[in-house]
């Protein structure tokens, strides 16, 4: 069990699914502290202001207005001081060419949005319990889609 919480930054612009996550979050059992931002720039700001404290996982939507998540992606990667955050693409697309392409481009797992409170604990909390150091150093395209 963590004595310090786990922080965790959602971007997404859905604000229902923000407060879908939310909820999961306050009922699993694990110490987390959670930060959302409403899309692409928001999230950047965040990220590159010096007196923000960096997420340990960073649940990435695809499908945002401004600045989509692949090019959040783009510029997470390109981040020398962003390299640590695990990030999870968190999107309602379970299209073969969105989860390549994110895979790719350095994401460690994606996430097709569950529909079902109960399922979206489930996977919200396996990901928090997963084994950072190995998911980083050993991308591998078999365990990237996680699901129930």
């Amino acid at each position: 069990m963590h004595k310090r919480p786990i922080h965790i930054l959602l971007a997404d612009d859905d604000e229902d699914d923000r407060l879908f996550f939310k909820e999961a979050f306050d009922e699993i059992k694990i110490k987390t502290n959670v930060i959302m931002v409403n899309d692409g720039v928001e999230l950047m700001n965040h990220l590159t202001r010096e007196d923000n404290q960096l997420p340990h996982i960073l649940f990435l939507d695809l499908n945002m207005p401004r600045k989509t998540g692949i090019d959040c992606l783009l510029e997470i990667k390109r981040m020398s001081h962003l390299k640590d955050v695990a990030v999870v693409i968190y999107s309602t697309s379970s299209s073969e060419k969105d989860i390549e392409e994110t895979f790719v481009q350095g994401a460690n797992v994606y996430i097709k949005k569950p529909s079902d409170f109960n399922t979206l604990k489930k996977i919200l909390e396996q990901v928090i319990t997963i084994n950072w150091q190995y998911q980083t150093s050993g991308l591998n395209r078999d365990n990237y889609l996680l699901s129930l």
